[in-house]
């Protein structure tokens, strides 16, 4: 039995949502690189982008996981659910992580408070979208508005 729901109405403005949040890591990911070029790939540093504390090597993970996005959105086919789903619970980690060692030496992705914030609103909309995002028949809609409708 499914636990998401299928075919939504809305899926289009979801899917559109995760687009941007891809072109948002890519765009964050890119202005860091330019931000952070000539500075050690974990420095910690003062560097700031968009507000966000980060570095090298965060940049370039920003614009992985945004490419990453990206691709899944333009390919469909509940690759894109597969692809926010898993990246939303990977950004998750990786900023509740950067939370816990925000003022010690290991925060070696150079995070500021609000890259924490951004990057947890970031995946919990990404989760969302990867929920409300699924694509099936006409079959499995109605076997989920089925299950749905039983308390």
């Amino acid at each position: 039995m499914a636990h998401t729901p299928v075919n939504h109405p809305a899926r289009p403005v979801y899917r559109a949502i995760g687009g941007l949040i891809g072109l948002y890591l890519v765009v964050f990911g890119v202005l860091g690189v330019i931000a952070s070029a000539g500075n050690d790939f974990f420095a910690q540093d003062d560097t700031k982008v968009l507000g966000q504390g980060t570095n090298l090597g965060f940049s370039l993970l920003s614009v992985l996981f945004g490419v990453v996005i990206l691709v899944g959105t333009v390919i469909g086919r509940n690759l894109d659910v597969a692809i926010n789903q898993w990246l939303a619970y990977t950004l998750m980690v990786i900023s509740l992580a950067g939370l816990a060692f925000l003022q010690t030496d290991a925060n070696v992705v150079n995070f500021s408070i609000l890259t924490v914030i951004v990057l947890m609103t970031l995946s919990l909309v990404l989760l969302m979208v990867g929920m409300y995002g699924k694509v099936g028949t006409e079959d499995e809609k109605e076997a989920w508005q089925k299950a749905r409708l039983v308390l």
